[in-house]
């Protein structure tokens, strides 16, 4: 079983398409004025030029209402709100959707940080950050605003019919926009592994992609019924997780997930997982 995780550093001066780090715009929303030096200066050594700031959620949500940023690289707190505020804000906003959010953080406590890992975060920066940690996200970013479809072999990437299993719908929107700029289009969502499993009764398909935590039946529930009850039990299983422990691990692979990738999604490694899979 393949095991990616969002540490992974991934070529940080590659350039996707036409997009490079230069080219990107990033609004900075950030409480303290050494704070938001410092991370300028970072990101201006990343050729990083087009960047704004903010102080709080009330300047960062003007801001974007006048210009809309490709990425937005936030604190976790604010003296009007959290990140996660301006997060949910920025999903649930149409025409804010194509903006990509990165949370840039101290707390390092997990059940702190998990609910930014199900909501779609792009990346999770620890304060202070390296600058691999700062590529990898980038370079994250501009694989979402880029279309680099998926060539392979064996099959037609616009005829492989996708099955992407999350309780999250903002989890599920970042996989189904990841996957639909590899050339995937033939994507069905469902809302937990029971609604997978009843679909999959009557629906085939050529890929499933679980989370692993869900309510009614969980990622492993469904792998054991696709691997054991069903009539795909070959079918290649992506497993999306931000539980990616020795047990989990160990759990998921003898129940017969193919490769586990962790959150926040990456698109270049699962670009390097779907070909594994797909065109192995």
């Amino acid at each position: 079983m393949a095991n990616l995780n969002h540490n992974n550093n991934y070529m940080r001066t590659m350039i996707m398409g036409n997009l490079s780090p230069s080219e990107l715009s990033i609004l900075l929303v950030e409480p303290s004025d050494t704070q938001r030096k410092i991370i300028s200066a970072r990101l201006a050594q990343e050729g990083i030029s087009n960047i704004q700031t903010a102080a709080n959620l009330t300047q960062a949500l003007a801001i974007i209402s006048r210009h809309h940023p490709d990425l937005v690289a936030s604190a976790m707190h604010f003296d009007d709100g959290t990140a996660l505020d301006l997060l949910k804000t920025l999903k649930e906003t149409e025409a804010y959707n194509d903006i990509q959010f990165m949370l840039v953080s101290s707390e390092c406590r997990r059940e702190q940080l998990e609910v930014y890992r199900q909501s779609g975060v792009v990346s999770i920066l620890p304060k202070p950050f390296s600058s691999e940690h700062l590529g990898a996200a980038l370079n994250a970013t501009i694989d979402l605003l880029s279309h680099d479809e998926l060539d392979l072999d064996h099959f037609d990437v616009h005829n492989i019919r996708v099955l992407v299993v999350d309780d999250s719908r903002m989890a599920r929107n970042i996989i189904r926009r990841t996957i639909t700029n590899l050339g995937l289009k033939l994507i069905t969502e469902a809302t937990d592994g029971a609604e997978a499993i009843e679909l999959m009764k009557s629906n085939m398909y050529d890929l499933v992609i679980t989370d692993y935590n869900m309510p009614n039946a969980d990622g492993l529930a469904l792998t054991q019924f696709i691997r054991q009850d069903s009539q795909q039990s070959h079918i290649p299983i992506l497993m999306v997780s931000s539980e990616a422990n020795d047990a989990h691990l160990s759990n998921v692979s003898q129940a017969g997930v193919n490769a586990l990738c962790d959150k926040p999604f990456e698109p270049q490694l699962v670009k390097q997982l779907l070909y594994s899979l797909l065109d192995d």
